[in-house]
């Protein structure tokens, strides 16, 4: 073989192999988070107005901005009622510190309001959220944040929703708001959370869930599940 063909041959062998030792690009976020607010019929307008408000709250609120020193989380900000009504809000934001976090809550406040919602179809919130991880939700840990004061009573079952999700490695866990039915927070354990660390929260009120939400948000943004300190719905 001529000598220049030899060299081409040796140059392409050498590009290749650095090419395929090339390192992928870290993540941006070490957890993508989907928070799917409940808008439906059981929500009253002044209901998903202070879950909107305390979303804002609790973005502002500077231990949930010292949560993102863990590496950055990636957040978008939907709503929900029937089967696929999922309505994003705010699409995928980086938030790396507390200046990214009041912008997030400032971009809360500034949403138009007036989502009109019918049934509560938790399992198709579940599904429709999941999807959203491939449209730039990519992080090591993906979770979604499901808010309801009721249970599921259209489309499919939220447990097999679930279910599905877990299958692709995403965790979901939920807040239960106790304002109507008090023993959701154990159905949300039984048919709803699921995948590693998965945790309910529940709230009576709008002052408990502001709190609630600051707790949970906190928890889901300090990383990898094998890093958490509980292993159950049971952590308090």
């Amino acid at each position: 073989m001529p000598r220049f063909l030899l060299s081409l041959l040796a140059a392409l062998t050498m590009l290749a192999g650095g090419a395929a030792a090339t390192p992928k690009p870290a993540p941006e976020a070490g957890v993508a988070l989907v928070l799917a607010l409940d808008g439906s019929a059981s929500i009253t307008q002044g209901d998903l107005e202070f879950q909107l408000q305390g979303h804002a709250a609790a973005f502002r609120d500077p231990s949930v901005a010292d949560a993102l020193s863990t590496g950055g989380v990636l957040v978008t900000l939907a709503a929900y009622s029937g089967p696929r009504s999922l309505k994003v809000l705010i699409p995928w934001t980086l938030l790396k510190n507390a200046g990214d976090a009041t912008r997030f809550a400032d971009r809360i406040d500034a949403l138009p309001r007036g989502f009109q919602g019918d049934s509560t179809a938790l399992g198709s919130a579940i599904e429709e959220a999941s999807k959203l991880f491939d449209q730039g939700g990519a992080a090591p840990n993906r979770v979604i944040d499901l808010v309801s004061n009721g249970f599921s009573n259209s489309g499919i079952d939220p447990a097999l929703a679930r279910d599905r999700a877990t299958a692709r490695g995403i965790t979901v866990n939920g807040l239960a708001i106790l304002d109507e039915f008090p023993w959701l927070e154990e159905y949300f354990e039984e048919s709803v959370i699921g995948g590693p660390g998965s945790f309910v929260k529940s709230a009576m009120d709008r002052a408990s869930f502001v709190e609630a939400l600051r707790q949970k948000l906190i928890l889901e943004m300090v990383g990898a599940p094998d890093h958490l300190p509980w292993q159950s719905a049971g952590f308090p």
